[in-house]
């Protein structure tokens, strides 16, 4: 089976067996028919994914990689925070009248700033780092931005990457303040070790080590039976990530550039809630 989904049968397992459970308390996030969607969770969970051993892409279920790509350069290469941008509708439950989902995301990466460089926002300073100072250990991006938390449709859950190079290798953590294990945790492991790939690519670089942060790694109360059955299931050996060699610049990338090969997984989980 791969790596990844080893990582998260245990994770999932360790949350089920000896997890916190919050039904005895207050929660803000509800289900469509307003029942207050309850956790059971676990504090501080650290994942480290090898990119150049495997890419960490589930199998025990398949995953909409197109989509999640899509995601990613709509946060990190359009900048954008209009829903109509994105090319899955993910995001449609969390659209503003404005059609946007506020000053979150792709709109706190696309603020710029002044350097003794020049001006750049978020993105264009990694990039600009990454070729002329790749030293640097201060390479790092945050969207969690305090002045603008009470204009963004949803507070942003993963919310920092720093970069770190060693040697020829890109390195990177993901820093997330929450996450949904069936929902999203492989969804945002896949689009962050894209991300990794592309910017060392494009910077002469081999993509190194994806650690991934997670303050509060949970499972909501009606996934816990999906859950259950879906680490259960049969896995596969990783497929291997195809990439475009020829793309040099970062906003060259499309979705249509990268695929997998031997890409075995389990069916589609299909009408997964979500609360909000």
């Amino acid at each position: 089976m791969s790596y990844c989904d080893e990582v998260f049968r245990a994770n999932c397992r360790d949350i089920l067996e000896d997890g916190y459970t919050d039904d005895h308390q207050e929660v803000r996030p509800r289900w469509d028919d307003g029942t207050p969607a309850h956790t059971v969770k676990r504090f501080g969970i650290v994942n480290r994914y090898n990119l150049e051993h495997e890419f960490p892409i589930m199998t025990l279920r398949k995953m909409y990689y197109r989509s999640a790509i899509d995601e990613i350069l709509w946060i990190w290469q359009k900048k954008s925070n209009r829903v109509c941008d994105l090319g899955s509708r993910i995001w449609d439950q969390w659209c503003l009248p404005d059609g946007t989902i506020g000053k979150a995301y792709g709109y706190q990466l696309a603020q710029k700033y002044r350097f003794p460089e020049g001006e750049f926002d978020q993105v264009d300073r990694v990039l600009f780092e990454l070729k002329h100072n790749p030293s640097s250990r201060r390479i790092m991006t945050n969207l969690y931005n305090f002045s603008d938390l009470n204009e963004m449709a949803l507070h942003p859950c993963a919310y920092s990457m720093t970069f770190n190079v060693t040697g020829n290798r890109l390195n990177g953590i993901l820093n997330q303040r929450s996450n949904d294990m069936l929902v999203a945790n492989n969804w945002n492991v896949l689009q962050y070790a894209i991300l990794l790939v592309m910017l060392a690519q494009v910077s002469a670089l081999e993509p190194g080590e994806l650690v991934h942060v997670i303050a509060d790694a949970h499972i909501y109360d009606r996934h816990i039976p999906i859950v259950r059955e879906l680490i259960e299931r049969p896995a596969f050996p990783a497929p291997k990530l195809v990439v475009d060699p020829e793309i040099r610049d970062f906003y060259d990338f499309t979705v249509d550039n990268f695929s997998f090969e031997d890409y075995e997984c389990g069916p589609v989980i299909r009408g997964i809630p979500v609360a909000t």
